[in-house]
């Protein structure tokens, strides 16, 4: 059976979507015929360089800073101002702050846990309150293989990480009988500025414990989204899954 993902002008928010898996995640559901929303927070070069190199008619990129409950709740206000269903909601914006835990200022703990775990529930609570009124929705969040192998100088991002799993099982429960489901995806390494400025002999360790022996492409973690959020995945709830090449 050949499998047919037809989006068909359904509205699917990214966040964090102008660079790196977010724009890939994008992208692709823009080729299987969404409406996107693709957020950024900062970097305004990447979203820029988006723009001009999509010019897609079914692509909006706003700035919306998820880790914001203020900025969030506004952005859903103008939505269903428009009586817009949302269908798919993904939680890719991230951040880093890598440091051992004892030399970590309290700043990079909390921006940290503000972006990857708070920016989730702001983020999906609206987006339930919309699904809910529409009796229908698909939200994936984007966790990382961090959040259980324990990396050294990453006690911020694995506990933020480890939280959006946590947070997605309670969520998928209080959920599914809206015909709601809430999934994650667990990249591993992959191929992306958010791991240029590993040093290039941690590279290469962290390549030799993984079993396929290289780093991830963006699509391969696009694909499994884009997966979750059709309707061939309507029995799949509260569940994890690994995009690692067998880290």
């Amino acid at each position: 059976m050949k499998l047919d993902f037809d989006f068909n002008k359904k509205l699917v928010m990214v966040t964090g979507g102008t660079k790196g898996i977010g724009r890939a995640v994008a992208e692709l559901f823009l080729r299987h015929g969404a409406r996107v929303i693709a957020t950024y927070s900062k970097d305004h070069g990447a979203a820029q360089k988006m723009r001009e190199e999509s010019r897609h008619q079914d692509l909006c990129i706003v700035k919306c800073d998820v880790a914001s409950y203020r900025d969030v709740e506004a952005f859903y206000g103008e939505l269903d101002t428009r009586d817009d269903a949302l269908s798919v909601l993904v939680n890719n914006a991230g951040t880093r702050k890598d440091c051992v835990l004892g030399m970590m200022k309290p700043r990079d703990w909390q921006s940290v846990i503000d972006v990857n775990l708070t920016g989730v529930y702001n983020m999906s609570k609206f987006a339930v309150l919309n699904m809910m009124r529409h009796r229908y929705g698909r939200i994936i969040s984007i966790t990382s293989a961090g959040r259980h192998l324990g990396f050294p100088g990453q006690t911020n991002y694995a506990a933020s990480k480890a939280g959006m799993v946590a947070f997605t099982k309670c969520l998928a429960r209080e959920t599914a009988k809206r015909n709601i489901t809430v999934n994650c995806v667990s990249p591993g390494f992959i191929d992306t500025g958010f791991i240029e400025d590993l040093p290039a002999d941690l590279k290469k360790e962290y390549r030799k414990r993984i079993a396929m022996g290289r780093f991830g492409l963006m699509d391969e973690v696009a694909f499994v989204v884009l997966f979750l959020a059709s309707e061939y995945a309507s029995y799949i709830t509260g569940s994890v899954y690994d995009v690692d090449g067998g880290l």
